[in-house]
C-alpha cells in the first residue's frame, strides 16, 4: 500500500484498474475488492488492491488505532494492520492463509513470552493452530485459560493435552471460518459474474 502511494503522490502516475468492479464507491461499499496495476517506472506492475470492509474485522477507525508502523533505512513509513486484525483478516476459505496465521502467532509467540502481557497471552490462546502452540501458553496462564473458554471451547482441551483431541477442534474451528467466508463472498462473487458478462457485452 505505502509503495504504490508512493507512484501517487510523487509522480502523479495513476495505476491503472485491470478488473470487475470498477474504482467505484457503491462496490467497495458493498466489500468488493478493486484491483490496480501500478505504472510507475520504478514498481512497474505491482499490484495493488484496495479494500474498505473485511469480514470479522472492525471498521476501518478502529484498525487504524491499532495499526503497526515500520519505517525503511530511508525514513520511509508502513502503516499496516496490527498483528490481532492481521490474523482476523486472514481467517478466509483459502488454505494457504491458513499456514500464515501460524507462522504470525508463533513468531509473536517466540518473540513476547518471556515478558507477555496479559493481551498478548489472549491473543496466543485465541489464534494459535497448533496443538503445541496452545499446550504451552495453557500451561503457562492458567487463569487466562478459565476465562477464555467460553469464547473457545477448544482451549478447555488444552488441561488434558490431548493431542487428538485438540487437533480435532483445530479443524472444525477452520471449517466454521472458511465456510462463513464463501457465504459472505457468495453474493459479491455472483455480482462480479455479472459485471464480467456485461464488460464482454459489444
Amino acid at each position: 500500500m505505502a509503495a504504490d502511494s508512493i507512484c501517487l503522490t510523487r509522480s502523479r502516475v495513476m495505476p491503472k484498474c485491470f478488473a470487475v468492479p470498477p474504482f467505484d464507491p457503491q462496490y467497495l461499499e458493498r466489500g468488493h475488492a478493486v484491483h490496480f496495476r501500478c505504472e510507475h517506472d520504478q514498481a512497474v506492475s505491482m499490484r495493488l488492491d484496495v479494500m474498505t470492509r473485511m469480514r470479522g474485522v472492525d471498521e476501518f477507525e478502529a484498525l487504524w488505532q491499532r495499526r503497526t508502523t515500520l519505517a525503511d533505512d530511508a525514513g520511509l513509513q508502513f502503516e499496516l494492520l496490527g498483528i490481532h486484525d492481521l490474523v482476523k483478516a486472514k481467517k478466509t476459505q483459502r488454505d494457504k492463509d491458513w499456514p500464515m496465521i501460524r507462522r504470525l502467532v508463533e513468531s509473536h509467540y517466540e518473540s513476547h513470552r518471556g515478558h507477555a502481557t496479559d493481551e498478548q497471552i489472549r491473543f496466543w490462546l485465541s489464534e494459535s493452530l497448533t496443538p503445541e502452540m496452545l499446550i504451552r501458553p495453557a500451561a503457562d496462564h492458567g487463569k487466562q485459560v478459565q476465562n477464555l473458554v467460553r469464547q473457545r471451547p477448544l482451549l478447555a482441551e488444552t488441561l488434558g493435552a490431548s493431542h487428538a483431541a485438540i487437533e480435532a477442534g483445530l479443524q472444525a474451528e477452520q471449517r466454521t471460518e472458511k465456510e462463513a467466508d464463501r457465504a459472505c463472498w457468495l453474493p459479491l462473487k455472483r455480482e462480479l459474474a455479472d459485471l464480467r458478462r456485461e464488460a464482454r457485452r459489444p
